[in-house]
């Protein structure tokens, strides 16, 4: 398989740029690299996915999972100040950014990992799962994720999803639609869908 962002050491050349991205009115200063998703701005995806997601009204930490340099988790975190925002990620140079750039922003409500998947301590409750899915990676793996998000959300904890329509969204909602109590295409944008499970 050739290298792609979902990859744990990436091999290209390091060449780190800097740039400011405002989101959620709030303006940020992101480190970015070769070897990482959407390394030239915030992608329309994970942008519409900040955009449209609403805290649901249960206790509990959030995850952002599949987390790269970190746009989505780090807008939660500093919109929602009150939240811990778990962050993860298997790419290693993406985990490196994501920990420079809470830093560069001075977002501290944050933890940042390793992880291929969903993993928290299980007794850590979690109110929601956001995801930009790494597609490239395969149906297995992003289905692995959804099933990840479903064992750890706690009851009427929201799975939130950003895909694309022609990428797997149809496949995506049928599955979550098996596995969750109720399943909505919250918003439909440029051919991309966010949908909302609740479990």
């Amino acid at each position: 398989m050739t290298e792609h962002y979902y990859s744990r050491k990436p091999q290209t050349e390091s060449k780190p740029q800097q740039w400011q991205f405002t989101l959620l009115g709030h303006s940020f200063l992101f480190e970015t690299d070769t070897g990482v998703f959407s390394k030239s701005e915030v992608d329309f995806g994970s942008r519409l996915l900040i955009d449209t997601f609403n805290m649901p009204d249960v206790e509990g930490i959030v995850l952002d999972v599949g987390c790269g340099y970190g746009p989505i988790g780090l807008a939660i975190a500093k919109q929602y100040p009150e939240r811990t925002v778990y962050m993860m990620d298997i790419n290693e140079r993406a985990l490196q950014l994501a920990r420079k750039n809470a830093e560069l922003n001075g977002i501290q409500n944050v933890r940042i990992y390793e992880s291929d998947g969903v993993y928290v301590d299980e007794e850590v409750q979690v109110a929601a799962v956001l995801t930009n899915p790494p597609i490239r990676a395969g149906k297995e793996t992003v289905f692995k994720i959804y099933d990840g998000a479903y064992q750890h959300l706690c009851t009427s904890g929201e799975l939130w999803v950003v895909i694309q329509k022609k990428q797997g969204a149809p496949s995506t909602l049928k599955y979550l639609e098996e596995k969750f109590r109720s399943v909505e295409i919250v918003e439909k944008k440029k051919g991309y869908w966010i949908i909302k499970a609740e479990k």
